[in-house]
């Protein structure tokens, strides 16, 4: 293990290379060059590894942001792109330019994880929701008088759970330990037993039965075991992870503790994205407790060589870390790549040990199913989908919020349940997931039929439709980490032909093109980043063809290179924005 990691259990990751870039970050407000030789040395890292750390995450600057530090989200949901321009204005400054006197920067981000929270924005790091523009002059005041955080309307800040409807698992009340005094009764056994005959399958996305994962981590010899939460939830309309991670941790870390009885695993991670760094505070309380009523720490429920801690790391705002692969990467202080595969993170994760990888919902369950059984969990959902799933509901519905429903229910239930029945389209599972237009709301939330993470983003008859897709497409040229050539020079392209066909200049051409490198883009990728990211152009393409068609010209071509456009990077390191410099 890295020297910074390898200090034993209970110890937290304070010089994860991350971490420390996030305390240089804070104090000089960028990442000063004299500091980065130094840090590598202490950390026994090539100063190269964090070089390329700090250009990989977005959330590191080599040049200095403002002490106001403000990112507006640019997602379909708690986007506040009008509310930033208005900002900018009042404090007289341009988007990604800090202002003269160093007092503030103004900037978009992707989604933060608050959709259901109106308008939201960062400010160094701290969530600001349900934000007006009748907001927006007196925080320009609190600005301009350079007014500590701390002294701003506390409101501002306060994030709300918003359960609307809670079921099976956010019902159920569990009293700390109980998960783990049954687990420790019954035996690791028995305890994977009954994970395996409630078929819980991985509440990420991807479906993978949870007790296979565990088993072939259990069966993997090797002198270490680990065990990660991936609440790395980085996905557009996603915020279930935040809640249960605010309201429930207690029992996810105990979901980490039983993964970690059955597997013998002495260590795991709760690696949390950077935009939800305001929960980190109850969340080390909560470790806190656990250790001192002996569920966490050595020698667990008086277990002898039951010994097992957690500890937290923060990312830094990069969306292809919630691929386990990329996030093992990210936790190995590393750029967040996805690994080739096989060999898969079971036999040849952290650090080349064996690692469970799981879900934040996925290991709530297992807490549930230790104490109440399989069979409990099982009676729940459809054959292929046990149990129920928590719903991040977000768009143009009544009541935004957590739902939590047995698989198997349709959409056009969960749009009655919401508010949302008016609307003309569902994008199901976050942009990688399935555009689903209202002929299809009888289909059900179920692994068989429309499998979710759990982003449910509605779309009412005002939508553009077109501007929402182009907005997903943005987002993935964005987060595209570059390692394969397929996504990292096709989403951009992606991204310049929907631009071309939203301005208006796009052809019939231009649109079969872009089907075209579409479906090449998903065949060819390395990851689920690029195998996904044309699905909502192409569910567009298929369910709405109309949208596209409104926007096209009339003609079979249109030149698509913008000579004058493409020196643009040109006038800017040359500094020259005169005449001359400009194509006529």
């Amino acid at each position: 293990m890295p020297k910074s990691l390898s200090s034993g259990v209970g110890q937290q990751p304070h010089d994860h290379l991350l971490h420390r870039l996030h305390d240089l970050q804070s104090r000089f407000l960028h990442i000063p060059p004299l500091e980065i030789a130094p840090l590598a040395t202490e950390l026994d890292l090539p100063v190269s590894q964090v070089e390329s750390v700090i250009d990989f995450y977005s959330f590191f600057h080599r040049s200095p942001r403002g002490h106001f530090d403000i990112l507006f989200s640019n997602c379909t949901s708690c986007g506040g792109l009008t509310l930033m321009q208005q900002l900018c204005g009042l404090l007289g400054v341009q988007p990604g330019v800090t202002r003269a006197d160093g007092m503030v920067s103004i900037d978009q981000t992707s989604c933060v994880g608050m959709c259901d929270q109106g308008a939201a924005a960062l400010v160094n790091g701290r969530t600001l929701v349900r934000l007006t523009a009748a907001q927006l002059p007196h925080l320009a005041q609190l600005v301009n008088t350079a007014t500590p955080l701390d002294e701003w309307p506390a409101d501002w800040f306060a994030v709300q759970d918003n359960i609307r409807h809670a079921g099976l698992l956010l019902n159920d009340t569990l009293s700390a330990g109980d998960g783990l005094r049954a687990a420790v009764q019954a035996g690791a056994d028995q305890l994977l037993a009954e994970i395996r005959q409630a078929s819980l399958r991985g509440r990420g996305g991807a479906g993978f039965p949870t007790a296979m994962k565990w088993q072939f981590c259990r069966d993997a010899t090797a002198p270490e075991h680990y065990v990660v939460c991936n609440a790395d939830e980085g996905e557009p309309g996603t915020f279930k992870d935040r809640i249960l991670l605010h309201s429930y941790a207690q029992q996810v870390f105990e979901g980490m503790a039983l993964c970690a009885y059955v597997i013998k695993a002495q260590h795991g991670f709760l690696y949390l994205r950077g935009e939800y760094r305001y929960l980190v505070p109850s969340l080390e309380a909560t470790l806190d407790a656990m250790r001192a009523a002996n569920l966490l720490g050595e020698n667990i429920l008086n277990q002898p060589g039951f010994d097992f801690d957690i500890s937290l790391v923060l990312g830094a705002g990069a969306y292809i870390c919630g691929e386990e692969s990329a996030l093992l990467e990210s936790l190995e202080q590393k750029r967040g790549v996805p690994r080739v595969r096989p060999p898969f993170p079971v036999t040849h994760g952290y650090q080349g040990q064996p690692t469970v990888v799981d879900n934040v919902e996925t290991l709530l369950a297992a807490t549930h199913i230790a104490l109440h059984g399989g069979q409990w969990f099982r009676d729940h959902g459809t054959e292929q989908s046990a149990g129920t799933k928590i719903l991040s509901v977000s768009g143009d519905c009544a009541a935004p919020g957590i739902y939590e429903f047995p698989f198997g229910i349709s959409l056009q239930t969960l749009l009655e349940a919401c508010g949302g029945q008016d609307a003309q389209a569902v994008q199901v599972g976050g942009p990688s997931g399935t555009l689903v237009s209202r002929a299809e709301f009888g289909r059900k939330l179920a692994f068989e039929d429309l499998a979710t993470g759990g982003s449910i983003m509605i779309y009412g008859a005002q939508r553009d439709l077109l501007a929402v897709v182009r907005n997903f497409t943005h987002f993935f040229a964005h987060e595209s980490c570059g390692f394969c050539t397929p996504c990292r020079v096709g989403t951009p392209l992606l991204r310049n032909y929907l631009d071309k066909i939203a301005s208006g200049h796009g052809t019939a051409y231009d649109r079969e093109e872009m089907a075209r490198l579409g479906k090449l883009v998903k065949r060819r990728s390395h990851c689920g980043l690029g195998q996904t990211a044309a699905n909502p152009l192409l569910d567009l393409l298929a369910k709405f063809p109309q949208v596209y068609a409104d926007r096209l010209l009339h003609q079979d071509y249109e030149p698509f290179f913008n000579l004058d456009a493409a020196l643009a990077t040109t006038r800017e390191l040359t500094h020259r924005d005169d005449a001359e410099a400009h194509l006529s």
